[in-house]
């Protein structure tokens, strides 16, 4: 039977036995008819795994045992954020999801002057929480071990202010005279990918990316979607200066 590998939202150690939430219980058991003495992994985005046996099986719940732990080194040299206008429905979901297989560190949605969605209050933090499992999820599936941050959306002009002032600050923009192929490869390692709304970036919003040292970088002669646009470039830049390749 495969291995499942579950997000465990505590604190992990050899010898614990803990009660996995009900929602992986249930999918282990219910899903994947998992049984006493079964193997399991579990991780809670501290960079390690944790080996795990299941001891019991209620109801409703399942006890685990951790049997060892294994420090990852899979995560990208090359830290990432991705700074994302607010995109519709399932297209935010989309976009998390691959960034987070492609190696991100954080994510920061931002609200822009063509952004279509428009988020606050209890609204806006239910929307964080759900976005916080896509991330998860993806985690799992791709075996990472620590879990990107993302944040509450925010304000264009908020979010560039508080970020860090030693990253490489990159927008993608199909106008840009330099192809982003062409990047340094001895850059920071720290970097800030902008992608634009559905209806690109405003022409505010464009000088208040140049003012906060945002370059303009091609990718390609096509004009590609909010959702696509990202997800590839991220993956230009971890093949010229991460870990794809």
């Amino acid at each position: 039977m495969r291995v499942s590998r579950l997000h465990v939202d505590a604190t992990l150690a050899i010898g614990d036995r803990i009660a996995l939430p009900e929602t992986a219980a249930g999918h282990l058991v219910r899903v994947l008819r998992a049984d006493i003495g079964d193997a399991c992994v579990l991780f809670n985005g501290n960079g390690n795994d944790y080996d795990a046996r299941i001891t019991a099986i209620g109801k409703r719940d399942m006890e685990v045992e951790i049997l060892a732990k294994r420090a990852l080194d899979n995560e990208s040299p090359l830290r990432i954020t991705l700074l994302q206008a607010l995109a519709r429905g399932e297209k935010m979901d989309w976009i998390l999801q691959k960034a987070t297989e492609l190696g991100i560190a954080a994510v920061i949605p931002v609200e822009s002057e063509r952004s279509e969605v428009k988020l606050d209050g209890e609204r806006a933090g239910k929307r964080v929480a759900h976005w916080q499992s896509v991330i998860v999820a993806a985690c799992e599936q791709s075996g990472r071990a620590i879990v990107p941050a993302v944040s509450l959306p925010c304000p264009l002009a908020n979010a560039l202010h508080a970020l860090s002032p030693s990253a490489l600050r990159l927008l993608l923009d199909p106008q840009a005279g330099r192809a982003l192929d062409a990047i340094d490869r001895q850059p920071s390692r720290e970097l800030v990918l902008a992608i634009g709304p559905e209806g690109g970036w405003s022409p505010r919003d464009r000088e208040l990316l140049r003012a906060a040292g945002f370059e303009g970088m091609r990718l390609g002669p096509r004009i590609l979607r909010t959702e696509t646009a990202g997800i590839a470039a991220i993956a230009v830049l971890q093949s010229r200066l991460g870990d794809v390749g």
